[in-house]
């Protein structure tokens, strides 16, 4: 196999062997010291304007994430190839207009968690008692993640089920219980997805989902045939799972049409995620792929056209596994964010920001890579990232979770890890020859980030001065206004972990504003509808998302910072239907509830 940059970098252990790593380990652990023990939550709010406590205990959150345990012929390497699973994504399920949110678990027979608002601070899990808790039966395979989406628009958020195994479709019954529709809807028997979108691709009014697979869908992890089954190459494989995308037919039924509409490629697809990034009006589809490019798939309204290589996305191979939309400068254009890996000493791939060059827009949209110049390249073994203001000085800001396997602190993995990567496409592909971990760490024990946007074209990372110190090994990151204060929290699962909920508190001088959509000639989750609010000069755009990031879904509320006194012109809102109606001189500090007038 050619070695690419990738490679190449990765090649470069074999020289440094295993010094830095633990060094490296020793001087994090240091400074989570010092940083655990100089925090001060006055100083973070005179400073930043917000600070973060987290709460889960408090709150009656007590779940902790567990990991599957696949085929033994896995067993060597099995904390790698079972590295996936912790999910969290924002639901009102019983729409009494206080947000839950539903985590994943992974082990065979463990139980995923539905956690009801209480109004009150605590959260109770009802998933047991509404039937979407033992979801993890042996020979149905393990959950990866969930999205939500009302795809019978009936006014209840339905859930489907991601999974390394049989995918299910889950009919919310009015906010008492699920029922199991899989069959009805006419999914396939098994895909080893770790990504799904809602979104309405085609504008008739009904939800359609992507799924993206990860390991090919033929393949039984816990039955394998042989042990090729891994990439065939770091950067350019092809032997993933496909993709598919379930066009909804209406009556609980949906038609699988990825080929015929132009989506058929079989890259490890980790994350995806749907907005109209052209203003077109058609919702375009970006998937983040791990061992290589990512794919940017333009819709026009009929088709979808891969263009990753000609908007200067798709340029290089590297281990996409975020996907998350922003309008970071406040231009009503938005930016993309995607999280890969970095490991100091040993190898930077670095995270992308795909910003719209200035002049280019619709069809001839190009992107460049700003991610360097503004801050946010470097986030260690990255996973899942969102944007949203936490301190409402009306710029977004972005949380990035990070750490792959945390197991011995002076033992590293990665001189073996570039062994195999730097070998030939045979030897990659398969699993037998991937050197045994033994308890090693994989860039374990990470500091988290939290890059502060200071609306001047530059992110600050603040996470220590705010309170997140945690090191788990985290994956999905959500953000909701958890107890409707006009605030964003933090939700984040982290994988053989706890599930975190951080409390935000923000200065009261900065102020904001939240939209909740419904639509009615549009989907009724409002999935794709897009509020443009203008104030004090300044134009940000945001969209409602059936998903986003890597194995999450934030609040489908829209929530704007708007800083110190605020003057609001208008909020401008785009339908899916192609409607448009705007909100004169909205008042600030206020949740909208707005439902797509007939």
């Amino acid at each position: 196999m050619k070695h690419g940059p990738t490679t190449r970098v990765l090649l470069t252990l074999f020289f440094l062997g295993l010094i830095a790593t633990p060094i490296v380990i020793k001087r994090i652990s240091a400074r989570k010291k010092a940083a655990e023990a100089s925090f001060d939550s006055s100083s973070a709010l005179a400073r930043h304007g917000f600070y973060l406590r987290e709460v889960s205990h408090e709150a009656g959150v007590n779940f902790t994430n567990e990991a599957p345990t696949l085929d033994p012929k896995l067993t060597p390497i099995m904390p790698e190839v079972a590295s996936m699973g912790a999910s969290v994504s924002v639901v009102d399920y019983d729409r009494d207009g206080w947000p839950d949110f539903y985590v994943t678990n992974s082990r065979e027979g463990s139980r995923n968690a539905l956690y009801h608002n209480n109004h009150d601070g605590t959260f109770t899990d009802v998933a047991p008692q509404l039937g979407i808790a033992d979801v993890n039966q042996s020979g149905t395979g393990v959950s990866m993640g969930a999205v939500w989406g009302d795809y019978d628009n009936d006014g209840y958020e339905d859930l489907y089920l991601i999974k390394w195994g049989r995918p299910e479709l889950f009919h919310n019954d009015q906010g008492h219980g699920f029922t199991r529709v899989s069959e009805q809807a006419s999914l396939p028997k098994w895909i080893n997805a770790n990504t799904a979108v809602w979104f309405d691709y085609d504008g008739d009014g009904k939800l359609d989902l992507f799924v993206g697979g990860y390991y090919n869908e033929n393949i039984d992890l816990w039955h394998l045939a042989n042990t090729k089954m891994m990439p065939e190459s770091f950067e350019y494989a092809q032997n993933g799972g496909r993709k598919y995308l379930f066009h909804n037919l209406g009556g609980g039924k949906f038609e699988e049409v990825s080929a015929k509409l132009g989506i058929d490629s079989r890259r490890w697809a980790l994350a995806s995620g749907a907005a109209d990034l052209r203003g077109t009006g058609h919702p375009d589809l970006f998937v983040a792929n791990d061992y290589g490019v990512s794919e940017l798939y333009l819709n026009d309204g009929k088709r979808f056209h891969e263009a990753g290589k000609e908007t200067g996305i798709g340029f290089a191979p590297k281990s996409g596994m975020d996907v998350a939309f922003g309008d970071i400068f406040n231009q009503g254009k938005y930016s993309v964010y995607v999280s890969n890996i970095s490991e100091d000493g040993v190898l930077i791939q670095g995270n992308n920001l795909w910003t719209p060059k200035d002049g280019t827009s619709g069809a001839a949209i190009k992107y460049e890579n700003l991610a360097r110049d503004l801050g946010v390249e470097l986030g260690g073994w990255s996973f899942g990232a969102q944007f949203g203001d936490l301190n409402n000085d009306g710029n977004l800001d972005l949380y990035l979770t990070n750490g792959n396997i945390s197991l011995d602190h002076n033992k590293s993995y990665w001189y073996d890890f570039a062994k195999v990567a730097g070998g030939n496409h045979s030897i990659i592909e398969d699993a037998k020859n991937w050197p045994s971990m033994e308890g090693r760490s994989l860039s374990g024990y990470q500091q988290k980030r939290v890059w502060l946007n200071d609306g001047a074209g530059k992110f600050v990372d603040v996470a220590q001065a705010v309170g997140v110190t945690d090191t788990y090994d985290g994956r999905a990151v959500a953000l909701v206004d958890l107890w409707n204060r006009g605030v964003l929290d933090v939700l984040v699962a982290n994988e053989r972990g706890p599930l975190l909920i951080y409390k935000n508190t923000v200065t009261s001088e900065n102020k904001w504003i939240e939209f909740q959509l419904e639509g009615t000639a549009s989907n009724r989750s409002a999935i794709g509808a897009q509020v443009a609010l203008y104030w004090d000069g300044q134009e940000q755009i945001q969209e409602v998302s059936g998903g986003s990031g890597f194995a999450a879904q934030n609040d489908r509320r829209l929530h704007f910072g708007l800083g110190k006194v605020p003057r609001i012109d208008k909020a401008v809102i785009r339908w899916p239907s192609g409607k448009v109606q705007t909100i004169e001189n909205p008042t600030p500090d206020k949740l909208y509830s707005i439902k797509e007038p007939a």
